[in-house]
């Protein structure tokens, strides 16, 4: 071996060790290591750059320069090119690889595939030379700790799922081609089994989906995207066809299965999805072109009647409303259509763009301003459309959905809450929908609710025939919700109903409203106690008194 190059895989061997071996120590001091990870290290750069020898052990990122440097005695000047490539980069290799498939800093020190590069600034022309090692006995091990675990913690129905840790580690291998057939009907109902069970938690849920919706987005952006297009850098999200990509001709189970991906991460990124999609049309996709263009072919796309037009795409999750007459039967034929739609399959969580000169809304200050509230509100306006939205609030009503008009936020809020809060307001033919809306509604993640009440009372004052679902809408509030200023308690027959509606509660959900009516227990105790409250009002304070005592 050449003496400059021997040099050269000297000191870069040396400081590579010492940098492993506080590594080694760290990664044995992991408790409770999944068994979806067999490994940790799978990357190792060796650069010579700015007069420096450059190591990386992990891969390197656009925005931060993290690597390890070591100064290159006088031998650096004799590396040429031929050296470089002939002599160099195979004895790195050589090396790295008898390491890699070692166990010489514990089993789980690498993963199963490892990358190694080298890369040189040359007067003439940069190199850089790139391989892939992988260790099949630990690929093996890996799939088949997969394929138990599939049976074990996916699979079975519920109560069992699997840990938030194992749950990571298993949406990253669903976008491997080592370990999974790239296929949506391979891959696809193992997301869906998973997210079925989560869907009564919706924070593993949105979690879940972040995760698997994460390594579909890593894989369109560094696997699939960069065989047929280019882009000037990571953050770069235009991609431009690469040189003879019209002759590439690729494979069709893989665009089907980019074409898939996309529509996942359209659920939470629509403009990714549909940005995604239109790449898929230039690599010859029809399918997606079809998707931008008129959805999934399930539904008719285009409705055109007489006062209204509407268009709709289940594939990007949107309904087009054109009102052509500003008139009650425009916004009755527009609901009749949605409605046959969600009744159809139509998501429940869409977004709805609206053309129309009526600008309404409800009375809660945190709604969105969006069409689709801005449609129901003027709905609203038409006391003969409440029946029709009345069947479209129980069609589209879903504990743990949540509607399209909005980021992500504290504005987001369930399918049917514009209709169903605008008839709680306007009309007391419709209060049991309300209760059932109040119970469906997740009060962990929606806040719309919390401020309802008031509102409600404006409306309808606290009358003891509504007292049932007042206390619904109570205790449909979220943990942060605040006592309601306009719920006073003056009357026996009032109190009475309270009192009444209350017997058949938990101790927590009695706490819970009668914190939000008087403030506090001692706030209760002192009206009990107060000279100022008539003799008979006192008698039922006490005894609500005594409900959370």
């Amino acid at each position: 071996m050449d003496a400059a190059v021997q040099r050269f895989l000297d000191d870069v061997w040396n400081e590579l060790m010492i940098i492993y071996n506080k590594e080694s120590v760290r990664i044995n001091e992991f408790i409770g290591q999944s068994p979806l990870q067999v490994g940790v290290k799978d990357y190792l750069q060796v650069a010579w750059r700015d007069g420096k020898i450059h190591i990386d052990v992990e891969e390197p990122l656009d925005w931060i320069d993290s690597s390890y440097t070591i100064e290159a005695g006088p031998y650096i000047a004799e590396l040429t090119d031929e050296l470089i490539r002939s002599e160099l980069y195979p004895a790195l290799h050589k090396r790295m690889e008898e390491f890699f498939l070692s166990d010489k800093l514990g089993p789980r020190f690498f993963d199963y595939r490892f990358q190694i590069v080298l890369s040189f600034e040359m007067e003439d022309e940069d190199i850089k030379i790139c391989d892939q090692l992988v260790n099949n006995e630990k690929l093996n091990q890996l799939r088949q700790s997969i394929e138990k675990f599939i049976s074990s913690d996916i699979m079975p129905d519920l109560p069992v799922l699997p840990s938030v840790s194992d749950q990571f580690f298993f949406s990253r291998h669903l976008m491997n081609p080592d370990l999974m057939k790239q296929e949506e009907e391979v891959v696809d109902p193992l997301i869906r089994h998973l997210s079925d069970k989560l869907r009564s938690n919706r924070e593993r849920l949105n979690e879940w989906i972040g995760q698997y919706t994460s390594a579909m987005d890593d894989w369109i952006q560094n696997v699939y995207l960069p065989r047929y297009f280019m882009r000037a850098d990571s953050y770069d999200m235009d991609w431009t066809p690469k040189e003879g990509m019209s002759l590439m001709n690729p494979n069709e189970d893989q665009l089907s299965f980019f074409v898939y991906a996309a529509l996942q991460i359209g659920k939470s990124k629509p403009d990714t999805r549909e940005r995604y999609l239109k790449l898929a049309v230039q690599l010859g996709s029809k399918q997606a072109a079809d998707y931008i263009r008129r959805g999934s072919g399930k539904f008719a796309p285009v409705y055109k009647g007489s006062r209204a037009e509407i268009h709709n795409n289940d594939i990007t999750q949107t309904i087009e409303v054109r009102i052509l007459a500003e008139e009650e039967a425009a916004y009755g034929e527009a609901l009749d259509q949605i409605t046959e739609l969600l009744q159809k399959g139509f998501p429940k969580e869409y977004n709805l763009k609206l053309k129309s000169k009526q600008k309404n809304y409800l009375p809660l200050k945190k709604m969105a301003k969006s069409g689709l509230h801005q449609f129901f509100a003027v709905a609203l306006t038409y006391p003969a459309l409440y029946p029709k939205l009345a069947v479209y609030a129980n069609t589209t009503m879903e504990r743990y959905a949540w509607y399209k008009d909005t980021e992500p936020s504290e504005k987001s809020v369930m399918p049917g809450t514009y209709a169903v809060l605008g008839l709680g307001l306007y009309s007391r033919e419709y209060l049991s929908l309300l209760s059932r809306y109040m119970e469906m509604v997740d009060t962990e993640h929606q806040m719309i609710q919390d401020s309802y009440a008031e509102v409600f009372i404006d409306a309808h004052g606290v009358e003891p025939e509504l007292m049932t679902v007042l206390v619904d809408i109570l205790l449909a509030g979220n943990d942060e919700a605040r006592p309601v200023n306009n719920f006073v308690i003056d009357r026996v027959e009032v109190a009475e109903a309270l009192l009444q509606a209350l017997l058949s509660k938990e101790i927590y959900e009695r706490e819970q409203v009668l914190y939000r009516i008087f403030g506090s227990r001692t706030k209760l105790g002192k009206a009990v106690k107060s000279g100022q409250t008539e003799l008979e009002l006192r008698v039922i304070f006490s005894k609500l008194l005594a409900l959370v005592s």
